[in-house]
């Protein structure tokens, strides 16, 4: 039975109990009260027992909560970690992706040196050549023309 319940029993009974006149003084049912308060003696250990239970209860899920929490604590640590680890990774490859940029850029601008060193040496060459065949047409023509000049009977 319910402590609260036999506590509003036991009030009840006194509240229906005749007053003494002229005191503060009531007269009980000695029987109803004395069973009320057996039934009191035994469910006051019934409900420390319950509110022990409760207790034990409320231990034990504070003790998961805390587990719980330590679990989730731990799995943020690896997964900060893990997040730590691949940020470190895409700056280790960043790193390296703009190294290789850099050396390209570099490899290019070398090859565009000697690409253009290269153009200037066969150009140079070529106008050397082409002023060679020049000078070699020019003369036969000078050659062509003084024959022509000198030549008999061209009157």
């Amino acid at each position: 039975m319910d402590i609260q319940h036999l506590v509003d029993r036991l009030e009840q009974a006194l509240n229906d109990s005749p007053r003494i006149p002229l005191s503060a003084n009531l007269v009980v049912n000695e029987d109803r009260v004395f069973s009320i308060i057996d039934q009191m003696r035994v469910a006051v250990p019934e409900e420390v027992k319950r509110a022990n239970r409760i207790e034990a209860e409320k231990d034990r899920i504070l003790a998961q909560a805390k587990e719980e929490a330590e679990r989730i604590r731990e799995l943020a640590k690896q997964e900060a970690g893990e997040l730590v680890k691949r940020d470190a990774i895409t700056m280790s490859s960043q790193q390296r992706a703009d190294n290789i940029l850099e050396r390209a850029r570099r490899d290019a601008e070398a090859l565009r040196h000697d690409a253009d060193a290269y153009v200037m040496e066969v150009l140079v060459k070529l106008e050397e050549d082409l002023m060679r065949s020049l000078s070699v047409v020019r003369n036969g023509l000078n050659k062509v023309q003084r024959e022509q000049v000198q030549a008999p009977g061209n009157d």
